[in-house]
């Protein structure tokens, strides 16, 4: 994730991301576990209707925010470029493994 920050190109914060859901298209959105339900299920819904992949970690807002280099809580980042990471390519693995599963 602070390979996506350095090289690529992202949207953090809830209103950030609900911003770049409806104008940017992001490829990612990832939130916060303990994100509060309606701001989880706004971001989630305005996710789906791009059909933009969204992810809720299991890290809390404190953790995601210092993942991205931040001195603050995030509850929601969007990647709208991975630059050199392989993020992309890690969460479509996870989630071909998940659905394999289920």
């Amino acid at each position: 994730m602070g390979l996506v920050m350095k090289t690529g190109k992202t949207s953090v914060g809830t209103r950030s991301v609900v911003s770049a859901l409806l104008t940017a298209s992001p490829k990612l959105v990832l939130i916060s576990g303990n994100c509060p339900n309606d701001v989880k299920e706004r971001v989630v819904y305005y996710s789906q209707l791009s059909q933009t992949p969204c992810l809720i970690t299991e890290e809390k807002s404190t953790e995601l925010g210092s993942i991205c280099g931040k001195p603050f809580p995030v509850s929601a980042v969007a990647v709208m470029d991975e630059g050199e990471s392989d993020i992309l390519s890690r969460f479509k693995k996870d989630s071909d493994k998940s659905a394999k599963q289920k």
